[in-house]
């Protein structure tokens, strides 16, 4: 377990769903943490999770209302940090769309402000979350991360003699976070008895939010710098959580959002050069790095994959049936959804 004792670490978007699981993580594993920042824009979103945290159970933790669109706010939060976790991101594909200068501005704006602050602060190592939208990005929402992780990743060649590691971590949707499908359909389901079928060939990756917690974590602990991590998880058919969360309900076709895919990808055969598989999760590396490469795979036993290799979500080999999904459902989204 990654010792965490009398460190500082600053979470952006640290109210979002990852955000709060992260929090409850390192509370849990690490009581004897220095300081652990929640850095948001939403004051009423902090407002509660201070109840949920309170200062007199929980004196390691500070909220800070800020914006990674505004650097010198950032500098600030940064004073004595050793480790951050950037989380902060516009996500709504749709959204993203309708409002694209918006996207840019936190995206890409922000992730520039993170690194630019991180080096004026002297922070340690820096975890920065992607999303499998960044993979072959159709959408802006995607387009925007890819670049976020591109910054991120080659500002580990400007480093100097600083030791500072930057990495990324890139996963598919997060069951039960924030706007993904599944509490949706299960309020339609209550609301309308009908679940809304954009397409009914699509397919998802599916990682829990402990599943995405743990591999922050990961990256956090054994990032060398420059890697982006994807983690081995199932697929799921957009149809098999309907019928396993509303097999009786209606299901008409709406058709694809704006931006959406049908399949979603996390590795392609151009990443393929650069590809290694860890055992639990595949490294992307950089084509520059500041290490040595043999020493690396010795390291970690990592293995080349095949050139060619690809990672898409209509293509895995491990699914999530209708009954483990009601399963998973009841163990991490609704602890009273009937299997």
């Amino acid at each position: 377990m990654f010792d965490l004792t009398g460190k500082s670490i600053l979470i952006t978007g640290g109210t979002g769903s990852l955000g709060k699981a992260l929090t409850s993580h390192i509370l849990n594993k690490n009581p004897e943490i220095r300081r652990l920042i929640i850095y948001s824009r939403d004051e009423q979103k902090q407002f509660q999770m201070a109840q949920e945290y309170p200062d007199s159970e929980y004196p390691q933790i500070r909220y800070f209302i800020g914006d990674v669109r505004d650097k010198e706010r950032l500098v600030r939060a940064l004073q004595g940090v050793d480790y951050v976790i950037h989380a902060a991101a516009m996500k709504h594909v749709h959204i993203a769309e309708y409002n694209p200068d918006e996207c840019i501005k936190t995206n890409i704006g922000g992730a520039e402000n993170v690194v630019d602050a991180c080096f004026k602060t002297n922070v340690e190592r820096v975890v920065a979350l992607s999303t499998d939208k960044a993979c072959a990005p159709i959408n802006l929402y995607g387009a925007t991360k890819l670049t976020s992780d591109k910054l991120f990743i080659a500002a580990n060649n400007i480093k100097g003699d600083n030791p500072i590691r930057f990495s990324v971590v890139r996963y598919g949707n997060v069951m039960g976070s924030n706007g993904s499908v599944i509490p949706f359909f299960i309020n339609k389901k209550k609301s309308e008895n009908a679940l809304p079928i954009t397409d009914p060939n699509m397919t998802r990756f599916n990682i829990s939010l402990q599943g995405g917690v743990d591999m922050v974590m990961h990256a956090l602990e054994h990032a060398w710098g420059g890697e982006l991590f994807v983690p081995k998880i199932p697929s799921y058919k957009i149809m098999d959580v309907a019928d396993a969360i509303g097999p009786e309900c209606e299901k008409p076709i709406v058709g694809i959002r704006p931006g959406e895919k049908v399949h979603e990808e996390m590795i392609t055969p151009s990443d393929s050069f650069y590809t290694y598989d860890l055992g639990k999760y595949y490294t992307i590396l950089p084509a520059t790095h500041m290490w040595d490469l043999n020493d690396f795979i010795k390291s970690f036993n990592a293995k080349k994959v095949e050139l060619g290799f690809s990672y898409n979500s209509g293509d895995n080999t491990d699914w999530e049936t209708v009954d483990s999904l009601r399963s998973l459902i009841k163990e991490h989204v609704d602890s009273n959804f009937e299997v």
